[in-house]
């Protein structure tokens, strides 16, 4: 069940770098989630481009991403821009177009680890909940999700999506499949792999498109992270057709690994 490597988000959707500063990869319908491809496949495309366009001797520190159209399965184009700022950091802007359109954009921040006199701080502590042996699989509906085949997910605690409850809440040991490294890239589509946090008050789906997405990571990913990782997601607040996510996501040793904030557009 624990997995340390496998494809790396560049070989599952064939990056390739066709002319100066620019990529494109495929993302194929296997990948749709609710209204399009998959937000956290988009989000990866988009570090792993800025990683190749100069931040691959750093490590990923934060990403924030927009969506600004409705992309669809296909081939992607990728432009990137470099910014260095200072001795130690480094953030490269990328734009993602489909056609003459684009589609999203994100600035991804890359930063020296280094030694200070600062005493470190381990984090928001991991959940207590079962190991993911003892939690049972749980699938996405894939006639509504398709991209729901990529992920194996074992709720460990919250009540599960359209089950009608009380709490707009999930928590899940995750595992991306075909396996994938636990890098900067994969957190992007693991912190995206659960609906909307408000799903468990539902009985029927809606459609919660990503509007804007966050990620800060809180280790520099050189100790690797086995999968799979334990990802929660709270709602912080829906409200005039707008809901706002917050995800956490931990390794099976308790180590903070990334935080995220989503903003999405309910449609519903």
């Amino acid at each position: 069940m624990m997995q340390l490597t496998g494809r790396s988000v560049s070989d599952v959707f064939a990056i390739a770098e066709t002319d100066y500063r620019i990529w494109q990869a495929y993302v194929d319908r296997s990948w749709r989630g609710w209204t399009g491809p998959h937000g956290g496949v988009v989000a990866a495309l988009l570090v792993e481009v800025a990683r190749r366009a100069g931040g691959s001797e750093l490590p990923v520190r934060a990403v924030d991403q927009r969506f600004l159209g409705r992309p669809s399965e296909g081939a992607f184009t990728f432009r990137a821009t470099t910014h260095t700022v200072g001795r130690s950091t480094v953030v490269i802007d990328v734009q993602a177009y489909q056609g003459a359109g684009l589609m999203a954009s994100a600035s991804v921040t890359f930063g020296r680890t280094i030694a200070t006199g600062v005493a470190e701080h381990a984090g928001t502590p991991t959940p207590e909940v079962p190991a993911p042996e003892d939690c049972p699989s749980f699938a996405l509906p894939p006639e509504i999700t398709p991209v729901g085949a990529h992920f194996e997910i074992r709720p460990a605690a919250g009540p599960l999506p359209l089950t009608n409850a009380a709490e707009s809440m999930m928590c899940a040991w995750i595992s991306m499949v075909p396996g994938m490294p636990t890098d900067a890239a994969t957190l992007a589509i693991l912190v995206d792999a659960l609906p909307p946090a408000f799903f468990p008050t539902l009985s029927t789906p809606v459609a919660v498109p990503t509007v804007a997405l966050s990620m800060h990571l809180h280790t520099d990913l050189l100790d690797p992270a086995p999968q799979p990782v334990l990802v929660r997601a709270a709602n912080a607040s829906t409200g005039g057709g707008w809901a706002v996510d917050d995800i956490d996501i931990w390794d099976r040793d308790g180590r903070i690994l990334a935080s995220a904030r989503q903003t999405r557009r309910v449609l519903g």
